[in-house]
């Protein structure tokens, strides 16, 4: 009888559940009870409440069991778990599932499917179909594909990924970098490190058609240190992909080269600044550079560099392989294609949700997320990290995309959904906002170092009724002030969870129902 191929997720959500003590009860039993098995350490598909969700291989197609614990093993191999039989902690075809049925996995089709270290499993689903193409296109018209398929940066600044590579192609410089920042540092956001952890090959050959289209022989992979699992990934994604010739001296035998190299980051949450990063890297201090020059003129050692988040570079292989029109076919208006959302908090399903452009917010944390995990009604979403906006329930029904969300002081940033009940006290997170504005600023300009303790001083003095009303005024210039003045968006995106807490739950502030103001 052939080995049945078994799946158990090595992404770190799953290892925090238990899937490693899973995995060793799965080996221990077939091998008790005489059956061979194939034990795969696949990615995670993004279902986190349903962690480790092993996942058993049938004539029929996967079948997903979840969340299971090294105490279920046993029952599941009498229920029958090698035929994909039925068990109470069965979910049927893992495809079916609609949590996974109704999204459109693009960046993410590989994540929770392959075993992430296995080139040939990559090869055999699209992998390297993009850089290969690349290879066979000038320099020019790589970077037009990217232009022509609307692609923007997903690590929240959203500036078209196309003008900043033609930007560095066009410079002059006997050297180029190729830098992926991947310090994902937002709270509620994983993405990046599923796709460091789940697919590694993906960004590597986004960041090696980087490299073609704009002259670059050098790349780095900026981790952040708290990802040790994403780190030891990417290190040995690059060992091999480099012995297979798809890095190194002769890029799939083109004669052109492309070295990959991990730095880790050292904690400091500025870093995922991009002028910052390049600090970090050179190794300094992470403080933000004054632009201009733009990094892709004068960044990583002062050379031109390509500046992009995971994300951002990992769905350039599919807009290679499949080509532009295919990918700007997805989203709405000027947000084309899909981002990878990531629901947490307050939430039932928490876990990650690919979708085109254009959904709602109603439609993520009800329809996908199955709303807050306490059973009681959302009050708040806070969308595109710590420093994004609270979204009150009037705004939930706007399509997500960038200018739609912009235009009432929002953003999306890197697709961050953390949900509160009503339970929340909107002037304690608002303070909050402040306060890790004042604890994790690299100090370089003063409307951030300074108005953000002064913000928290004065957030207090609000919750405290001294003279609430002149310091309701002054809390708004103070705002106005980092919006304007501050040298980065650390500063200057710190207000907008500030003013739309004090706009939407005025009376979390102690301020009366009629000062609130319109959504």
């Amino acid at each position: 009888m052939s080995a049945t191929t078994v799946y158990v997720p090595r992404d770190a959500a799953a290892l925090a559940a238990g899937a490693d003590e899973v995995a060793e009860r799965i080996a221990a039993e077939a091998a008790a009870r005489g059956r061979a098995i194939h034990l795969v350490r696949n990615g995670s598909r993004g279902m986190f409440w349903l962690e480790p969700l092993v996942e058993v291989a049938t004539p029929l197609g996967r079948v997903a069991y979840g969340p299971v614990t090294a105490d279920d093993v046993p029952g599941l191999f009498d229920a029958g778990l090698l035929e994909g039989a039925a068990h109470a902690l069965c979910h049927g075809a893992t495809e079916r599932i609609p949590y996974l049925a109704k999204q459109e996995r693009l960046t993410f089709a590989r994540v929770g499917v392959t075993d992430p270290l296995s080139l040939a499993d990559y090869e055999a689903h699209e992998g390297w179909a993009g850089l290969r193409r690349a290879l066979a296109l000038a320099p020019a018209a790589i970077v037009q594909e990217v232009l022509d398929s609307g692609l923007r940066g997903r690590g929240g600044a959203a500036f078209p990924a196309g003008i900043k590579w033609k930007t560095v192609a066009g410079a002059q410089a006997a050297q180029k970098y190729v830098v992926c920042n991947a310090d994902e540092g937002d709270s509620g956001t994983f993405s990046d490190r599923m796709t460091l952890e789940g697919d590694p090959y993906m960004l590597i050959e986004g960041m090696a058609i980087a490299g073609l289209a704009v002259g670059a022989t050098k790349g780095y992979v900026y981790i952040r240190s708290e990802y040790p699992h994403a780190v030891a990934v990417v290190q040995e994604a690059i060992t091999r992909a480099t012995a297979a010739g798809f890095l190194g001296e002769n890029v799939c035998g083109s004669g052109r080269a492309f070295h990959l190299e991990v730095r880790k980051a050292a904690g400091a949450y500025v870093c995922g600044e991009e002028t910052a990063m390049l600090e970090s890297i050179e190794g300094r201090r992470g403080i933000v550079r004054a632009k201009p020059p733009l990094p892709a003129l004068a960044g990583l050692f002062g050379q031109p560099t390509v500046i992009n988040n995971v994300i951002s570079l990992a769905s350039v292989p599919i807009v290679l392989a499949r080509g532009a029109a295919f990918y700007k076919n997805y989203g709405v208006g000027r947000s084309h294609g899909t981002l990878p959302f990531q629901l947490a908090g307050n939430i039932q399903h928490g876990g990650l949700v690919e979708k085109a452009f254009g959904l709602t917010l109603r439609e993520l944390v009800f329809d996908f997320g199955g709303g807050t995990r306490s059973g009681r009604p959302v009050k708040a979403i806070q969308v595109g990290g710590p420093l994004g906006a609270y979204v009150p329930e009037s705004r939930w029904d706007t399509p997500l995309d960038y200018e739609a969300y912009a235009a009432f002081g929002a953003v999306l940033g890197h697709g961050g959904v953390v949900v509160h009940d009503d339970t929340a006290d909107m002037a304690r997170l608002a303070r909050y906002a402040m306060e890790f504005c004042a604890l994790e600023s690299c100090g370089k300009c003063t409307p951030c170092r300074i108005g953000s303790t002064r913000g928290v001083e004065v957030i207090d003095r609000i919750t405290r009724d001294e003279r609430r009303a002149e310091q309701v005024i002054l809390l708004r210039d103070l705002c106005d002030t980092m919006l304007a003045g501050s040298l980065c968006a650390m500063g200057s995106m710190t207000p907008y969870p500030v003013l739309s807490a004090l706009d939407h739950w005025p009376e979390d502030f102690g301020i009366t129902a009629p000062e609130r103001k319109a959504a």
